[in-house]
């Protein structure tokens, strides 16, 4: 398991909930929920400092699925969010993970510790975060590879074969 804090993030239309993890990478918490600020991006530049401020490693944002599998309009735009969320980073790379049934587990989990469900979206946008984080800690953990998909990653080129001792000196 590398070490070092991460951030993840659930991003909804109307707000944005915000995690964090240890630096160990055992457990993820609640941190903030924000307004989504589509106009100024403040949500982007707030997460990019909570990022700087906590010298994060890396920046996981979830990615809504189909149960099928299948990539809808939210994964879209889960996927916009993320590009970016990456333009507002420099040097911390930022993840894409299947977040399936996150926001049903957070409902769920605020529910059974008690929350009302009136006051459910005070916290479940965090809820929903702490759960993306989570995820990808434990795959990580378990697999020894960091979960999901690198947003921006470059793929490597085809290497070109030297003809003849191209680009040697003698």
């Amino acid at each position: 398991m590398r070490r070092g804090v991460r951030l993840g993030v659930d991003a909804g239309e109307a707000r944005v909930g915000l995690a964090a993890s240890d630096a160990d990478g055992v457990l993820a918490t609640p941190v903030v929920t924000l307004p989504r600020d589509h106009d100024h991006e403040s949500d982007l530049r707030a997460i990019a400092r909570e990022a700087l401020e906590r010298r994060a490693v890396e920046v996981v944002v979830g990615l809504p699925r189909g149960l099928d599998g299948r990539e809808g309009v939210a994964a879209a735009r889960a996927r916009d969010y993320a590009a970016a969320l990456n333009r507002h980073l420099s040097g911390v790379p930022v993840r894409l993970v299947d977040e399936r049934l996150t926001t049903v587990d957070a409902h769920r989990a605020l529910h059974a510790s008690g929350v009302a469900g009136r006051r459910h979206r005070d916290s479940v946008d965090q809820q929903a975060a702490v759960l993306i984080l989570q995820s990808a800690l434990d795959r990580e953990r378990s697999t020894g590879e960091p979960a999901g998909t690198v947003v921006g990653g470059r793929r490597p080129r085809a290497r070109r074969a030297r003809v003849g001792g191209e680009g040697r000196q003698s």
